[in-house]
């Protein structure tokens, strides 16, 4: 499997400097700041950079669990909500929750919920943030 990687750059002192982040493809590139990590400003942040990997992960990873129990879905759309809390120990990622909404027909409620907590316990990203934050799911099945 290729390694994966990604890039940052600060410029300047916590409260006053900033930065950019790109990923190694280039992909993804975006400003961020004390402001947008701490506050509500401008740009991005490693925490919804690791929203969008978690999200994107889990899309993928119950997209897989659907279509292996016969079940292929039309959509999968989650969001993942980072919550970064002050601790003893310092700012740190208490909890993820995961919200997803999958279109996937003829299956039902019980089978749809089973198989999105697979897909949460089986999704890489899952596995490596969750012994240190509980992730939370809200699985929806679209009408």
């Amino acid at each position: 499997m290729p390694i994966r990687t990604a890039t940052a750059r600060w410029q300047g002192t916590l409260t006053e400097g900033s930065g950019t982040i790109a990923t190694g493809k280039g992909g993804l590139q975006g400003n961020y700041s004390f402001k947008s990590r701490f506050e509500e400003g401008e740009g991005t942040n490693p925490e919804e950079l690791i929203a969008a990997a978690h999200s994107g992960c889990f899309s993928m990873a119950f997209s897989k669990q659907l279509t292996d129990a016969g079940f292929p879905p039309t959509a999968v759309v989650t969001n993942a909500n980072v919550h970064l809390d002050k601790t003893d120990a310092g700012m740190t990622v208490t909890r993820i929750d995961l919200v997803t909404t999958g279109t996937v027909p003829g299956i039902d409620e019980a089978e749809f919920q089973k198989l999105a907590e697979a897909a949460k316990a089986g999704c890489p990203i899952s596995r490596l943030l969750s012994p240190g934050a509980d992730i939370t799911l809200d699985a929806t099945l679209a009408a």
